[in-house]
């Protein structure tokens, strides 16, 4: 006779917390986390600190404007992943910068990544989210190159910012934001190939991040 072992649930939310509930929380912490940012680049005395607020403007905007959905991860999991490599960023600190000849490289980056993530977030126009869902697919623009080209530009706007205001501090918060964004994308995914039309685009466009490498 052989046993058999069920595999546990995965935690969840309670149950008070609905996704229009969700949506709510989510905009109040990252406009106050994005409050907090703006302050302390205002004060900061890196001439380039103000490059930081574009990405970050951006997902705050787009995060206030989006389509509600009930089409959401409940699971504590992803949400915990979506937090923490959404907010990482906004905790960075202003830093001189410390490595002159490398300001205008990484300036490119910012500029290019900023480009490439704000390009991916008027394709989803309302559909952009923090937590996996599913607000709707899309496949067009420069989603027909890579899966998350939005992550993809904040790889280039992170990387950017690095180099322009290094220091241990920033560091980390940059390691920890993205070993929770690549969990949170896969999570994404997780919930999206239960379409059947993302289903259809993952075969499609193969990378998900990065064409050749991810």
């Amino acid at each position: 006779m052989t046993e058999q072992t069920a595999t546990a649930p995965a935690p969840s939310l309670p149950r008070w917390l609905t996704a229009r509930r969700l949506d709510r929380f989510e905009q109040i912490a990252i406009v106050t986390l994005w409050a907090l940012l703006a302050h302390r680049v205002y004060v900061a005395t890196n001439p380039f600190a103000p490059l930081v607020m574009v990405a970050e403007t951006s997902v705050v905007i787009f995060v206030l404007l989006r389509r509600p959905t009930e089409a959401i991860s409940l699971r504590l999991g992803d949400w915990l992943l979506a937090i923490t490599a959404t907010y990482a960023p906004l905790l960075i600190m202003p830093a001189p910068s410390a490595w002159p000849a490398l300001i205008p490289l990484a300036v490119g980056l910012v500029l290019f990544g900023n480009v490439v993530q704000i390009a991916a977030k008027l394709f989803l126009r309302r559909s952009f989210g923090i937590a996996p869902a599913n607000r709707g697919i899309k496949s067009d623009g420069m989603y027909r190159f890579v899966r998350h080209p939005m992550y993809a530009g904040y790889l280039f706007v992170h990387i950017g910012i690095f180099l322009l205001m290094p220091s241990l501090l920033n560091l980390a918060v940059y390691i920890i934001g993205w070993w929770a964004q690549i969990l949170r994308l896969l999570a994404e995914e997780r919930l999206l190939s239960q379409d059947a039309a993302y289903r259809e685009y993952m075969a499609k466009v193969r990378w998900r991040l990065v064409p050749g490498l991810f």
